[in-house]
């Protein structure tokens, strides 16, 4: 099922700033914000709290109910905009079985600018000490179709705008192919 508006996952590990970026998307393009922490059960929370990276098998059935969230909001002719690490092609791939012409705007940065960032972050349950965790998993998505790469370290205004620009471009080449 196709979404009136592309459905948009923020990714990109722990600091990058997945939420801010996904918040100003929301306002400057329009859509529904969807929080992918908030989804988390409580196992993987306590279990990140601890320093505890995730696995695999921690993320299979929150990734599944993040695309059904994605789905609802679709089927409610709503853009949703999901901020979620997806951080494995494969995990990037459940989300697209889930919502065909999914598009991805990764916000890259170093580790350093993660780890500080993280630091700076209080009351958040991810610890600073996963971030080299975050990076050991990272597949950045720089061959995958519909996915857009911005330097993380630049003004949330500035990234908002240039994820617009990016979804007027693809609107306007998918109507071009059509016509």
């Amino acid at each position: 099922m196709n979404s009136p508006l592309p459905a948009i996952v923020v990714m990109g590990v722990a600091g990058c700033g997945k939420s801010c970026i996904a918040s100003a998307i929301a306002a400057y393009s329009g859509g529904h914000l969807i929080e992918g922490d908030a989804f988390h059960p409580q196992a993987n929370i306590d279990k990140m709290s601890a320093g505890i990276p995730l696995d695999d098998n921690d993320r299979a059935g929150w990734l599944v109910r993040l695309g059904e969230e994605m789905q609802a909001i679709s089927q409610a002719g709503t853009r949703p905009i999901l901020t979620c690490s997806a951080l494995k092609r494969s995990y990037r791939d459940t989300l697209r079985c889930a919502m065909p012409g999914l598009m991805f705007v990764f916000l890259e940065l170093t580790p350093d600018q993660a780890r500080q960032r993280v630091l700076a972050r209080p009351g958040h349950f991810m610890p600073a000490s996963l971030i080299q965790s975050q990076f050991a998993a990272l597949e950045p998505p720089y061959d995958e179709p519909l996915t857009l790469t911005l330097d993380a370290t630049q003004p949330i205004v500035a990234l908002a705008e240039a994820v617009d620009g990016w979804l007027k471009r693809c609107a306007e080449h998918s109507v071009a192919q059509t016509a």
